[in-house]
């Protein structure tokens, strides 16, 4: 004969399990997806940094720096830093921007650019 279990004592320790197991999912997938945009921004953000620091390096070699920072400020992400530096005809310029959020504190976002001024510009 064999002997009779009572299924309801064996799962009485089990009761809730899926719930639990459900929940911290939901708290992975969470995480993976909010990291997840948070690297899709920075990486948008690097990218306009790069495209403003590249105008605005073309801009200060034809002779017109006013425009340059103009131009970088409307390219770059609302916030970044505009830096450019001349050295007799090179031109280095920097965009960076502050880390926006938690998910990433310590990556800094930065674009960099050099060009060669224009021998009508250095005059």
């Amino acid at each position: 004969m064999v002997p009779e279990h009572d299924l309801g004592s064996d799962q009485a320790g089990d009761r809730g399990a899926v719930t639990v197991e459900g929940a911290i999912a939901l708290a992975v997938v969470t995480t993976v997806f909010a990291l997840f945009l948070a690297g899709f921004f920075a990486v948008t953000a690097h990218l306009r940094c790069v495209d403003a620091a590249r105008e605005a390096a073309r801009l200060v070699a034809r002779g017109e720096p006013d425009r340059a920072r103009e131009a970088a400020a409307k390219i770059a992400p609302s916030g970044a830093d505009v830096r450019v530096a001349t050295d007799g005809d090179q031109i280095n310029v920097e965009v960076s921007l502050e880390p926006v959020g938690d998910l990433l504190p310590d990556l800094a976002i930065t674009g960099t650019a050099f060009a060669v001024a224009e021998p009508e510009a250095v005059g």
